[in-house]
């Protein structure tokens, strides 16, 4: 049994607009808030809650801190680790064309980034991280267990869905009517399902905090076939599904070139939609589209700070939200970010929208970017009802903030500070299924200096670089996106 003790909970948003805070008693048996108590004279109680020496177990002192549920960093790439501020300023077709030159080829590395990434998602509140696990080729299993590895390492909860794709990188930019030769994948249809079924097999483990996702990259390098078959293995094993949807306005060009249609009403169409599925990004969408996200409750991760850094563009989340669609943030890979820093992410992703409607109603206000980050990032992942909010009965998912620190001073509004404010190590302490894992705001599961040591190590400044794969694509993106030619690409 653990007792936190005389933490401030926000436990709701008063008529005012400001948000209510009370002191509370929390209790965790095993995994689970089995009691809290509201230590106000107003409030109400929560379950029964035993005596600290009734229980026989931990007390934690919650006193100057805010007690929160863990965010769900809901998409992001963790081995883009060894590529951050790697990549210059280019859109999303020319930038993973220069990403690829530089991936990581060895599960080592993935496995330090899979440690690298929960380190960062858990020192800026994140209990929770869905990793698009891009993979080397030739050793796609090895590279899932070594990140399997660094995820039950640190302890962070995990749901890792493999980055899977049948077609090459030049599929994916749109022809505008002219014939291009495409060479095939590297890896054929079924021989990908088939690999993605052994990974099930292998590593999906809910109950032991892994958990595998379908992940195909999206429709501009997938085929129906693809598509279909990750259907097939989430209905065989109740698993997620996940994707980048509509990230840039190539794709939404490409996708009206495959179909005829918008990429949304495809994905409908083959049946890959639903309340079970979480899709990256959704700039580029329609009208319509939104209608078709509301309906098929499909959720939106929003990923604020990847669409600026590659000019994608601004998602319209006001009016997704206003049609009751669900989202939830992520940070995206580390490369197109370039960091794991969810209070980040959520900052960005909120009043980033102030300036897409007039209507001051509407914008974000810091207590439902919170909910966002944690029960919109579980809904997304059809754990609404497990995890993602300060309840009895949910997963002890749990972060402590420091009140203290001097970036939450003075005391004005706590959850304010946080989301609209520049926090820097301000998590005291986190729980995962109700192990603590992080303890006066240092990780106690992985050495944070040995990671440290070994990106050092494995790690050199890249002084000459040279890319291949842009100079095949760039001529074509910038003739089909209306850009001037010019010679001496780089």
């Amino acid at each position: 049994m653990i007792t936190i003790q005389n933490a401030l909970i926000a436990v709701g948003v008063g008529e005012d607009g400001a948000i209510d805070y009370q002191t509370a008693t929390v209790q965790i048996q095993e995994d689970r808030i089995v009691a809290i108590q509201l230590d106000s004279a107003n409030g109400n109680n929560q379950n029964g809650l035993e005596s600290s020496s009734e229980s026989g177990g931990e007390v934690v002192d919650g006193r100057d801190k805010l007690l929160l549920p863990g965010f769900v960093n809901a998409h992001t790439h963790s081995s883009e680790l060894w590529q951050r501020g790697l990549v210059p300023p280019l859109p999303l077709e020319l930038w993973i064309a220069d990403l690829y030159d530089f991936t990581p080829l060895d599960p080592e590395q993935v496995y330090l980034s899979a440690i690298g990434t929960a380190v960062e998602t858990l020192l800026s509140g994140g209990t929770s991280v869905v990793d698009h696990l891009v993979l080397i080729p030739g050793q796609e299993r090895e590279t899932v267990a070594a990140a399997v590895r660094g995820y039950r390492e640190v302890g962070i909860r995990a749901f890792i869905g493999p980055l899977i794709q049948d077609q090459s990188l030049p599929a994916g930019i749109p022809t505008k009517g002219t014939e291009v030769q495409v060479a095939d994948y590297l890896r054929a249809t079924q021989a990908t399902l088939e690999l993605m079924a052994d990974v099930v097999s292998a590593h999906h483990r809910p109950e032991e905090g892994i958990s595998v996702l379908v992940a195909p990259t999206g429709i501009q390098l997938c085929s129906d076939e693809l598509f279909q078959g990750c259907i097939e293995l989430s209905n065989q094993h109740n698993l997620c599904r996940h994707a980048h949807l509509l990230e840039t306005r190539a794709q939404q060009l490409l996708a009206q070139e495959k179909y005829g249609c918008s990429a949304v009403e495809h994905l409908e169409r083959i049946g890959y939609l639903g309340e079970r599925t979480s899709l990256a990004h959704c700039v580029w969408l329609s009208e319509a589209d939104l209608e078709i996200m509301a309906r098929t409750r499909s959720t939106v991760v929003h990923n604020p700070l990847s669409n600026l850094r590659l000019g994608s563009g601004i998602a319209p989340v006001l009016k997704y939200r206003a049609l009751g669609v669900n989202v939830s943030f992520g940070c995206d890979g580390a490369a197109s970010n370039d960091g794991q820093d969810m209070l980040e992410a959520i900052k960005i992703g909120s009043i980033l929208h102030n300036i897409t409607d007039p209507d001051y109603h509407n914008w974000i206000t810091p207590f439902e970017a919170i909910q966002m980050a944690s029960a919109g990032g579980a809904k997304g992942l059809g754990l609404a009802d497990q995890m993602g909010s300060l309840s009895v009965g949910q997963k002890a998912d749990l972060v402590l903030y420091d009140l203290n620190n001097l970036s939450l001073l003075p005391r004005t509004d706590p959850v304010g500070l946080l989301v609209l404010g520049r926090p820097t190590n301000v998590v005291h302490s986190a729980w995962v299924d109700g192990k603590q894992i992080v303890t006066a705001g240092s990780v106690q599961t992985s050495s944070v200096e040995r990671l440290r040591e070994e990106l050092i190590r494995y790690s050199g400044y890249h002084k000459d670089r040279t890319v291949q794969g842009r100079p095949l694509v760039e001529a074509r993106y910038r003739e089909v996106m209306g850009l001037p030619l010019v010679h001496g690409y780089s």
